[in-house]
């Protein structure tokens, strides 16, 4: 393919070994719905190999306006080009019926990408994408780990996380200072956790943040109880599986007092 080569870097780091390009685009199953989104394909390296898959409905979102325009007069056959914000995308008023996402995503804004991701969980039942290695390897971590946190667990309620691949700082151009990680989420059959969805966010985040402690001073950090008698108050957050911050969940439900 000739390529208009772009104006300047905007200070992103671009993929430039395509082999690893085919490996990430091949990395995505495709299994259980027809359409995909690649976030931020900038010159379009990972979108060469996607478009080779043929899905059935095939979309890019873009921010940049320059690499709009390169993608335009590079990949005339690419119908579908969102100009925006994933961010900031009407998730269910672009989308339909359920679809996989793609991408090589931004460092600063990954945790962001993938937490929009859970809210719209009913509907992207598959991710597959390079993150910063740690941000990576934490997304998949288990209980015992110390990388295991809120990620962690939010993700891994409702998806199956595997690491894949981890990816060089030489193949980028310029080359980042950190590795880069490549992971696939798969939606599980959890359709509502057995508590009270909005309190188990609330339980996790307030666990890690403190958590050095144990869960019985985290807890009471955050919660007014009647009672101190939780089993499991004598573990560390990262000591506990996703089923374990359900129970405690349900727990803290029944305990806690609330102020009227």
């Amino acid at each position: 393919m000739s390529y208009v080569q772009p104006k300047k870097n905007l200070g992103q780091h671009f993929l430039k070994d395509e082999g690893i390009a085919r490996k990430i685009a091949e990395s995505l199953t495709g299994v259980g719905y027809n359409t995909v989104l690649e976030i931020g394909p900038g010159m379009g390296v990972l979108t060469t190999f996607l478009m080779e898959r043929r899905f059935p409905d095939f979309r890019v979102i873009e921010i940049d306006n320059e690499s709009v325009h390169f993608l335009q007069a590079n990949f005339p056959d690419l119908k579908n080009i969102i100009r925006g914000d994933f961010l900031s995308m009407d998730i269910d008023a672009e989308f339909t019926e359920k679809f996989g996402i793609i991408g090589n995503f931004p460092y600063n804004i990954s945790t962001q990408i993938l937490f929009k991701v859970l809210k719209h969980r009913e509907k992207v039942v598959e991710v597959a994408g390079m993150l910063q290695k740690e941000v990576a390897e934490r997304i998949c971590a288990g209980p015992g780990s110390r990388t295991y946190g809120i990620m962690s667990v939010l993700l891994q309620a409702f998806y199956s996380a595997e690491y894949l691949f981890t990816v060089p700082e030489y193949v980028f151009s310029p080359p980042p200072k950190v590795k880069s990680g490549v992971i696939r989420l798969i939606r599980n059959d959890v359709k509502n956790l057995d508590c009270d969805e909005v309190l188990f966010f609330r339980v996790v985040k307030s666990c890690f943040n403190q958590r050095r402690k144990t869960l019985r001073n985290s807890v009471r950090a955050a919660f007014e109880l009647k009672r101190d008698d939780y089993h499991e108050f004598g573990n560390r957050p990262e000591q506990l599986s996703v089923d374990q911050f359900v129970e405690l969940t349900r727990w803290i439900d029944e305990n806690r007092i609330i102020s009227e």
